[in-house]
C-alpha cells in the first residue's frame, strides 16, 4: 500500500480495527498524481492492469503506462473542450481506455459519469440532459453507437462524441486522439471538496438520482480493497463489473491501485462460465469478487480446486449467497466467499472482514469507517433481531471518505444527511453475535396481513431449491390480506414449469421460514428483467415486465 494513507494497517481484532482505523487524507487529494504517478515514480514497471478479451486481444499496462496515456488523454480530453468543473459521460464496457480516460478525467478535475453500454437512447438522453453532459466517450459497439446516434438530436448540451475500438461515421477517434496527444500534463488545482464521480443510482423505483462523491472518494475504497476484498500488494484482482456500475469503483481502480494490486479486467462480449474459469485458471489472479450468481453458475459449469488454485481470497456483494452454494464452493476449492454489502452512495457498509467467519447470508459487521447502526422509525436502536433501518451517524462530527456528498440536482448539490445521519433506507436486523442480516429496500417490503415480509430471505430459500436458478420476491395486491408474496423464478435446466413444481416450491419455503412467508402466487419467466447495474428490477416485475417462459 502507497505509504501514508493509513495510520495504522495492521489490525489484531475487529474491536482494535474499529478503535483505531484511521484514514489519512492529505490535502488536495488527486487520485491521478498522488496514487497513479507516485506508483510510476517509485516502481516504473510496477503492473497496474491485465486486459484481455474474447477476441484473444490481451495487453499489460504498468503504472507508468497509465500515468504517461492518462497524460496525454487528458491532452486530448482538453482538446476537445473539457475543462475543470466539465462533465463526461463513458460508455466504455470494459475497454482498456476506461481505464486510462478516468486516470485523465481525474488530472482535468472534470467530472466522470460511468454509464452502461446497455443504455437505451431514452436512457441516454436523460442522464445527459439532467447532468448537462458536454463530452461522451464510448465503445465501438453496434447497439451503443445505435443509441447514442438516436440519443443525440435530444441532447443540446453534447458536443462530442469519441468512440474508443475504432471510430465511425458521426465519432471521433479516441484511440488516434490520445496516440497524437502530447504526454506532458500540468497538473490541475483541486479541492477535496470538488466534486469527482457522479454515479446514477439504479432507479428500481422512479427516474435515477445522481450520486455526488468528491476527489476523497478514493481514499474511502481502501477500506474496501485493504479490509474486505484483502487485495494484495503486487497481486492480481479480478471483480466482475462493467464499467458503468458503482461495482466497479469498489472492485476495479480505486482501493485496488493505492493498496498496489494489479486489476484484472476481463473484457467479455457476454458472461460464459466456461471462459470465466478458463480466464481465472490462466491468468491467476489473487483475489477475486463476483456476485453470488456467477459463483452458482461456475459450480453449475464444473469449476475445480485447480481452476482458483492462485487465489487466495473471495469476495460477494448484490444479492443473498445462498449456504449451499458457499458449502459447495469452499468443499471445491477450499476457500470461503466472504460477504459485503453498501450502495453507489458509498464504499462497503458491512463485510466479513479477516477477525471473523462468514455466516452465508449475513452482510458480516459494519465497516471501520462508518459508525452504523440499526434503527427504528424514531431513530433509536433496534433489539437483537428486530428489524429496523440501516442508517450511518454521527456525520456532523466526521464525514468519512468514501461517503456522497450529496445528490446533484440543477447544477448543485444537494445535502442528504439529517441530523448527522445518512437515512440509506434498507432495512436489516442485527443478531446476537453483531451480524448485520438484510431484509429488503423499504418500498420493497410486503405487508400481509400484519405482517411485514422481506424478499431477500425468501429468494435465499428458494435459491436453494435445485429447480430454481434465479428468483425475486414481489408483493401482489389481495383484497382480503392486503398483499401476498409472489415468486417471479427462471428455471434451472432440466425443468419445466407445473403446478406440481409450484406445490413443491411452496411447501419448500414453509418447511425452510416461517409458513405465512410462502408464496402464495409462482409465476415462471425466460428471464428476469434487470438494472443497468445488473439488479433484478423488483418494480418492474411488479408492474408486469418480466419475460414471461
Amino acid at each position: 500500500m502507497l505509504p501514508g494513507i493509513l495510520k495504522q494497517q495492521r489490525f489484531s481484532s475487529y474491536e482494535d480495527a474499529r478503535a483505531n482505523y484511521k484514514l489519512q487524507v492529505p490535502q488536495q487529494f488527486n487520485f491521478a498524481t498522488d496514487v497513479v504517478d507516485k506508483w510510476a515514480d517509485w516502481d516504473a514497471d510496477k503492473q497496474a492492469l491485465v486486459w484481455l478479451n474474447d477476441a484473444g486481444e490481451r495487453h499489460v499496462f504498468s503504472f507508468s503506462d497509465i500515468s504517461r496515456l492518462s497524460k496525454k488523454a487528458a491532452n486530448y480530453l482538453r482538446s476537445l473542450g473539457l475543462k475543470k468543473g466539465d462533465k463526461a459521460m463513458f460508455m466504455l464496457g470494459r475497454r482498456w481506455e476506461y481505464w486510462v480516460c478516468a486516470v485523465a478525467m481525474h488530472r482535468l478535475g472534470a467530472i466522470l459519469i460511468p454509464t452502461s453500454i446497455q443504455m437505451t437512447a431514452k436512457d441516454i438522453a436523460y442522464r445527459v440532459n439532467s447532468a448537462q453532459i458536454k463530452l461522451m466517450l464510448c465503445a465501438n459497439d453496434d447497439y451503443c453507437a445505435s443509441q447514442i446516434a438516436a440519443a443525440k438530436p435530444q441532447c443540446p448540451t453534447l458536443q462530442t462524441v469519441a468512440m474508443a475500438g475504432g471510430a465511425r461515421e458521426g465519432f471521433e477517434d479516441l484511440d488516434a486522439g490520445i496516440d497524437a496527444a502530447p504526454d506532458c500534463f500540468e497538473p490541475v488545482s483541486i479541492s477535496n471538496d470538488d466534486i469527482m464521480l457522479i454515479y446514477f443510482t439504479s432507479g428500481t423505483t422512479g427516474m435515477p438520482k445522481m450520486v455526488a462523491h468528491s476527489f476523497t472518494y478514493p481514499l474511502g475504497q481502501v477500506t474496501t480493497a485493504h479490509l474486505w476484498q484483502q487485495v494484495v500488494d503486487g497481486g492480481l484482482h479480478l471483480t466482475v463489473s462493467d464499467s458503468g456500475w458503482a461495482k466497479f469503483g469498489w472492485g476495479c481502480i480505486y482501493g485496488q491501485w493505492i493498496c498496489g494490486s494489479a486489476i484484472l479486467g476481463y473484457d467479455m462480449q457476454r458472461f460464459n462460465a466456461h471462459n470465466l474459469i478458463q480466464v481465472i485458471r490462466t491468468e491467476r489472479p489473487t483475489t477475486v469478487c463476483v456476485p453470488p450468481t456467477i459463483y452458482r453458475f461456475m459450480m453449475k459449469e464444473g469449476l475445480t480446486q485447480a481452476d482458483f488454485a492462485s487465489v487466495r481470497h473471495c469476495c460477494t456483494a448484490g444479492e443473498p449467497l445462498s449456504p449451499e452454494v458457499h458449502k459447495e464452493f469452499t468443499q471445491t476449492t477450499g476457500l470461503e466467499i466472504h460477504e459485503g454489502f453498501g450502495q453507489s452512495e458509498s464504499t462497503v457498509m458491512c463485510g466479513t472482514f479477516e477477525w471473523f467467519k462468514p455466516v452465508p447470508g449475513s452482510m458480516g459487521r459494519p465497516s471501520p469507517l462508518y459508525d452504523i447502526a440499526c434503527v427504528d422509525a424514531e431513530g433509536h436502536e433496534c433489539p437483537i433481531g428486530t428489524e429496523g433501518e440501516l442508517v450511518i451517524r454521527n456525520l456532523d462530527r466526521f464525514c468519512p471518505p468514501g461517503l456522497l456528498r450529496g445528490y446533484y440536482d440543477n447544477g448543485k448539490v444537494i445535502g442528504c444527511y439529517e441530523n448527522g445521519v445518512y437515512h440509506t433506507g434498507d432495512m436489516v436486523w442485527v443478531d446476537e453475535s453483531g451480524y448485520f442480516w438484510f431484509v429488503g429496500r423499504n418500498d420493497d417490503m410486503i405487508k400481509c396481513s400484519g405482517y411485514r415480509i422481506g424478499p431477500f430471505e425468501i429468494e435465499s430459500v428458494l435459491l436453494t431449491h435445485p429447480a430454481v436458478l434465479e428468483c425475486a420476491i414481489t408483493g401482489a395486491p389481495d383484497p382480503i390480506r392486503g398483499q401476498v408474496v409472489k415468486a417471479t423464478i427462471v428455471l434451472a435446466k432440466g425443468y419445466a414449469p407445473s403446478e406440481a413444481l409450484t406445490r413443491e416450491l411452496q411447501s419448500y419455503v414453509k418447511k425452510m421460514t416461517a409458513p405465512y412467508k410462502y408464496p402464495r402466487i409462482v409465476e415462471y419467466a425466460a428471464q428476469l428483467p434487470k438494472t443497468t447495474s445488473g439488479k433484478i428490477s423488483r418494480a418492474r416485475i411488479r408492474t408486469g415486465e418480466q419475460a414471461q417462459g
